[in-house]
């Protein structure tokens, strides 16, 4: 199959951007059909590059250059390299972590691909057409990059593809047959669940910024909003926090941050956790804490929802300074990708202004290395935070 650019829109290729919009599409092979690897040219035919066709705005994701035209080779090539550089940054045997990232999309030059290991388990989640129609490919390679050390291989990408092709599959077991697992994060033991859990088990992008609590935590009274499994409640209770309370409006989420507190700290009466709204609880509650740590869901998911979701994170950073003591801290955080960090800072900024506090910033924080940005893709930039110094 071959897609045809229009005259003059070969330039995104050029600035090895990953994403060919439908608007610069001269022609295309009318028996094209959604996912398709089809071939790249210019209007004088030159081969470009090589890709997954879409129907959409972002028409063609870019996965090979003009001299790969065989999507194995890609998919072999891309796949080792990300083994490789996580080798590098120290993920691959790491005793203390063995829950990582191993591809994040454009990040690995495998758009519309995540796949997440949990010790001996990969997680692949796949958000587009083309990347699940190569499924059966992509875990043959997988398997043999482990070694065969692999014991489950879960596919889970039924919630994040498009509604008419989600229909004719569902999520199921390539490899083994286990539905959880106790994993390690800097020490620390979470049981993960990716049949039944958020994304594709647990937040992993947020290892780095659960870690950087132990050094503001000691002695001090935490409120975790938005906790899930409670990977923040632990960081906060293994650095000697003198309380911690953990919210979430989902039981699921409270009985599983039960489980994990329970596990790292049997005897632990430090902690409480509560089935309720954080706004509500945030309103209702009279209790102040030192130290607060706001992440919550994606507010926003399209541009035309944007306003709304900055509106929703004023109000709930507003609420949180206000339930903060003097010199008290919040760790607060945006995962919509269509708040891009200046428009973040800017709302937390307002926020504040609101509550008329003096305020500094201590970190800018953002995701990890194993949720690489590539140079050519700012899109991939989606997680954002601050750690905050309110007075």
């Amino acid at each position: 199959m071959e897609i045809v650019l229009k005259k003059g829109r070969e330039d995104v290729l050029s600035r090895n951007h990953q994403w060919v919009f439908s608007g610069a599409i001269a022609k295309s092979d009318p028996k094209i059909v959604d996912g398709d690897f089809v071939k790249i040219v210019d209007f004088r035919g030159n081969t470009l590059a090589f890709g997954h066709f879409h129907f959409g705005s972002i028409a063609i994701r870019i996965l090979g250059k003009k001299d790969q035209p065989v999507l194995t080779d890609i998919f072999h090539e891309k796949l080792k390299s990300a083994f490789e550089y996580r080798k590098q940054t120290n993920f691959i045997d790491n005793s203390s972590t063995n829950c990582f990232r191993l591809i994040h999309g454009e990040g690995d030059g495998l758009s519309g691909l995540i796949i997440d290991i949990y010790d001996t388990v990969a997680v692949i989640q796949c958000h587009t057409v083309g990347m699940h129609r190569s499924i059966d490919l992509i875990i043959n390679i997988l398997d043999n990059l482990f070694e065969g050390k692999l014991t489950t291989i879960y596919d889970k990408s039924r919630e994040s593809l498009p509604d008419l092709y989600a229909k004719q599959i569902n999520n199921q077991f390539f490899k083994g047959n286990e539905e959880s697992k106790w994993v390690v994060e800097n020490g620390l033991k979470l049981e993960v669940n990716w049949v039944t859990g958020q994304k594709t088990g647990f937040f992993l992008d947020q290892r780095d910024n659960r870690n950087l609590i132990n050094k503001y935590a000691k002695d001090k009274k935490v409120l975790n909003t938005f906790c899930y499994s409670g990977g923040f409640s632990l960081f906060a209770l293994n650095s000697g926090a003198e309380l911690v309370h953990s919210i979430d409006v989902s039981a699921k989420a409270i009985e599983l941050c039960k489980k994990n507190i329970a596990a790292n700290f049997p005897d632990n009466t430090n902690h409480a956790e509560y089935e309720a709204d954080v706004m509500t609880w945030l309103k209702d509650n009279k209790q102040i804490y030192d130290l607060i740590v706001v992440d919550p869901p994606a507010f926003a998911k399209s541009i035309d929802k944007r306003h709304n979701a900055v509106q929703a994170y004023k109000r709930l950073n507003m609420l949180a300074i206000q339930s903060l003591a003097k010199n008290g801290i919040i760790f607060t955080f945006s995962c919509s990708q269509v708040v891009d960090k200046q428009l973040f800072y800017d709302t937390i900024v307002a926020a504040a202004i609101e509550t008329k506090r003096n305020i500094r910033v201590l970190h800018f924080l953002n995701q990890p290395p194993d949720h690489p940005i590539n140079i050519y893709h700012p899109e991939g930039s989606y997680l954002k935070g601050l750690v905050i110094y309110v007075e």
